[in-house]
């Protein structure tokens, strides 16, 4: 993986060292609140309801156990012992003091880590597979790119003032596990008629209160003209792109608002005028780039398979993990596993310190110090030898971290909601724990399903991309729950539709319990729910839901 240079660990030295003095004049009540938020903003720090919120940077998801001990330290001296990852791939800290966070950053600095890039109106964390490098079915690893984007991106002069808030994602495999459709820019690797591989370059997606999916502007983009075109896009945004409303501030309306085929030709126009080869990609930047991402040196020796079989036969809780929670790896002889974070009735996405230090371990023990965060709120180890696996789950198992639901129903996606954020008009974390107890008994019969949550029109829970979305929302002072159907982040993505009526929050489970009786009831041939909802429409779910509303 990628390891910093004498610029990066200059760079991010020299910014906890400005931000220790601001933090400093702040406390000596030199900076008043409205002063010091751009500055905190610009370092990862949120004032949530109860204390500060610390958004750590995981740069495309990507660390290692080193990274992972320090934030385990990290939680356990100034936090309460656990932290909780995001659907930016990044790690919150939910109790924070002020006066600690300069020493956070300082030891953050310490393993090549940093908050930047994770709040304000700024390129964010550029995300990407979380099987990156080793998925049997992606064209070219995507870490590479991505970390070019980081660099690129950091503190670019010309964007360092954005109208809004700026996402991108990229994506290399046959199968989309980045949701790049809901992104501001989304880049697909694609291979054009030669052979060459480039870019399918998309934008204007985003969620929020209004979601919308993304549009292709340029098919194919060669890899060498990668930064001057994403330049050009962001020229465009900057220049047009609306500053006197916030809510009509993201790319998306832009795009919305001209049409992509107008957007497209207004960054054609601009990127044909611009110096294209002043942002050119050379190749040997690319491959230098590509050096640090090098695959590591795997043991080749077979595995044992029929006592791989065994295991599996002995153990049905272990082949049922095989099945879920593990993943076809380039080398024969390796899995890419996934470590839910969703034990049943507890908070998605929570880890606590012990947990990030067993993880740190394994990955250490069978993973070559290697793990990945997932935007599903998991944790990844991308290289596990196949005979690893029965004593990699006996180990998750006793640590909380075996649950067999990747994929299922159970493996709900959630924002914190109003128990933390101050942004949140409802509880979501309640939502999620209860569902996931109800619903843990039909997960074999339901098989492939998505939940998920936000506790705010934010969408930070990506209540718009599930298969059944739940919104979080304040009505006359209570908290009440509105259902969108047939979401989904993938190949096919779409924003899923409203449906009502809104149901109270005691009411939300039987509810959902409802609908998904009704789609077992009326699917085919084992299709996923999007794919019935599709088919069938609204009308029945709709009318089974007011019958018990």
């Amino acid at each position: 993986m990628y390891r910093y240079d004498d610029f990066d660990h200059r760079f991010v030295d020299e910014r906890v060292a400005q931000y220790r003095d601001q933090v400093r004049r702040r406390l000596a009540g030199q900076l008043t609140e409205d002063e010091f938020k751009p500055l905190r903003l610009m370092n990862g720090l949120y004032l949530q309801m109860h204390a500060y919120m610390l958004r750590i940077a995981i740069p495309y998801g990507a660390f290692d156990s080193a990274k992972m001990r320090k934030l385990a330290h990290i939680t356990r001296k100034y936090d309460r012992g656990y932290g909780h990852f995001t659907t930016r791939q990044n790690l919150q800290l939910n109790w924070i003091k002020l006066e600690d966070t300069p020493d956070i950053l300082a030891e953050l600095a310490s393993v090549e880590m940093h908050a930047i890039q994770t709040s304000g109106n700024s390129f964010r964390n550029t995300t990407t597979d979380p099987f990156a490098g080793v998925a049997h079915d992606e064209i070219e690893d995507p870490r590479p790119y991505a970390e070019i984007l980081r660099q690129w991106s950091t503190l670019h002069p010309e964007f360092s003032f954005l109208p809004r808030k700026f996402k991108i994602a990229v994506s290399a495999s046959t199968e989309d596990r980045a949701a790049v459709k809901m992104h501001d820019v989304g880049l697909y690797l694609r291979r054009n008629d030669k052979g060459e591989v480039g870019f399918e370059v998309m934008a204007g997606g985003g969620l929020g209160r209004t979601p919308l999916l993304s549009h292709t502007i340029k098919p194919f983009v060669a890899r060498r003209d990668l930064l001057s075109y994403l330049e050009a896009v962001l020229r465009v945004y900057n220049q047009y792109g609306r500053r006197d409303n916030i809510y009509k501030a993201r790319i998306k309306i832009l795009v919305q608002s001209l049409g992509a085929k107008k957007f497209a030709e207004e960054v054609e126009a601009e990127w044909l005028a611009s110096d294209r080869e002043a942002a050119a990609l050379p190749d040997n930047y690319v491959r230098e780039i590509a050096s640090a991402f090098a695959l590591p040196a795997y043991d080749n020796t077979p595995v044992d398979e029929a006592a791989f079989k065994r295991d599996a036969a002995a153990n049905p809780a272990f082949a049922r993990w095989l099945r879920r929670n593990t993943f076809g790896h380039k080398s024969s002889n390796h899995a890419v596993v996934t470590i839910s974070l969703k034990p049943v009735g507890e908070t998605p996405g929570d880890c606590s310190a012990d947990q990030m230090d067993l993880v740190a371990d394994l990955a250490d023990e069978l993973s070559f110090g290697e793990i990945r965060a997932a935007y599903e709120q998991n944790l990844v180890l991308p290289h596990v030898r196949r005979d690893a696996l029965f004593g990699l789950w006996k180990r998750l198992e006793a640590a909380g971290l075996g649950t067999a639901n990747i994929g299922q129903i159970t493996d709900i996606i959630c924002c914190p909601g109003m128990d933390y954020c101050s942004l949140a008009t409802a509880r979501s974390i309640p939502i999620a724990q209860d569902l996931a107890r109800h619903m843990a008994a039909k997960e074999e019969a339901i098989g492939t399903f998505n939940i998920k949550i936000s506790g705010c029109i934010n969408a930070c829970g990506h209540h718009h991309l599930g298969h059944i979305g739940i919104l979080g929302v304040d009505k006359n002072g209570e908290e009440v729950y509105q259902i969108t159907l047939g979401g989904d982040a993938g190949n096919n993505a779409a924003v899923g539709t409203i449906i009502g009526p809104a149901l109270k929050s005691d009411a939300v489970t039987g509810g959902i319990d409802t609908l998904i009786d009704v789609y077992l009831k009326l699917r085919q041939d084992g299709e996923r729910f999007p794919d019935t909802y599709r088919r069938i429409g609204a009308k029945p779910f709709k009318e089974a839901l007011y019958a018990v509303a």
